[in-house]
């Protein structure tokens, strides 16, 4: 599937994308590939600069544009802040135009968040780890001909936007479930979700529930059920995705062995790794190395 790469300044950015009302004025793109991926589905991937003080944490957008009864234009942007470079980040962005929706009856859209509202409507939602590699898989896919190229992205296209009306329904299902009202309070919410941020920041190790409500100051159970509920997984289940989805990008790497990876994600054999990543991917780590 072809790709078109070509540098622009913030000025020149496409109408489509409103980059500037999204992330401010102080940014800069230096480099985008678009991806065609269908007459439905257009997407673009961004390589931007901020000023010191306008670099945003990394979260993504939900953009719904009713534009006639019961049609819909729905963008989504992936902001990720760089690793490597200061005040650097990439953008993944995705447009569902209105042919798009036209494939499903109006009811069924209008039953759904954010649909339900029928009118211009922002999300922002965090980026968990499933989206992370979805985007890893849309920005890596490789196919032998253009159709399946572009099969293969419209399929990864779809699991996105699955993924983010489903981020952005929760909170608004998740109190209606008498076991879990305490997260009608912002306080408690936000324990749970210092308890992700712990995670995420330290996939090298594996976390007990104990050990987790201590550090976020939550009770065991809430946290337990707490984190089920707005993050759609168990603790466990939520740090082996984690550690998984790292393991496949270290074992794509240049000179990283299994044994490597394994111990800098903290497990503690080879052959427990080894079982875990298989359980996960159907497939053996040796399979992935570069």
């Amino acid at each position: 599937m072809p790709r078109v790469q070509k540098t622009k300044e913030i000025t020149s950015i496409h109408s489509h994308f409103p980059l500037e009302r999204v992330l401010g004025q102080n940014v800069q793109v230096l480099n985008s590939v678009e991806l065609d991926i269908s007459t439905c589905i257009k997407a673009e991937w961004l390589d931007v600069n901020f000023s010191e003080s306008a670099l945003p944490e990394e979260h993504a957008r939900l953009l719904l544009f009713p534009v006639a009864d019961s049609e819909f234009c729905l963008q989504l942007a992936y902001i990720q802040p760089s690793e490597e470079q200061p005040f650097a980040a990439k953008i993944c962005w995705l447009e569902f135009l209105p042919a798009f929706f036209a494939q499903y009856p109006a009811g069924v859209l209008m039953a759904n968040m954010p649909f339900s509202f029928d009118q211009t409507t922002e999300q922002q939602f965090s980026i968990c780890a499933q989206t992370k590699n979805l985007l890893q898989q849309l920005e890596g896919t490789h196919a032998i001909t253009p159709l399946l190229q572009a099969l293969q992205e419209s399929e990864i296209a779809l699991h996105l936007l699955r993924r983010a009306i489903e981020l952005i329904t929760l909170p608004f299902t998740v109190c209606q479930v008498p076991a879990c009202r305490f997260l009608a309070h912002d306080t408690e919410r936000e324990k749970v979700m210092d308890a992700r941020r712990i995670i995420e920041q330290n996939i090298d190790q594996s976390f007990t529930i104990k050990e987790l409500s201590r550090k976020v100051a939550m009770n065991e159970c809430y946290l337990k059920k707490g984190f089920k509920a707005l993050v759609g997984k168990t603790i466990h289940e939520y740090q082996q995705e984690l550690r998984i989805s790292k393991a496949r990008q270290l074992l794509q790497q240049q000179g990283q062995s299994v044994s490597d990876v394994a111990n800098s994600l903290g497990y503690s054999s080879i052959s427990h790794f080894s079982t875990a990543f298989k359980k996960a991917t159907g497939m053996k780590p040796c399979e992935l190395l570069a």
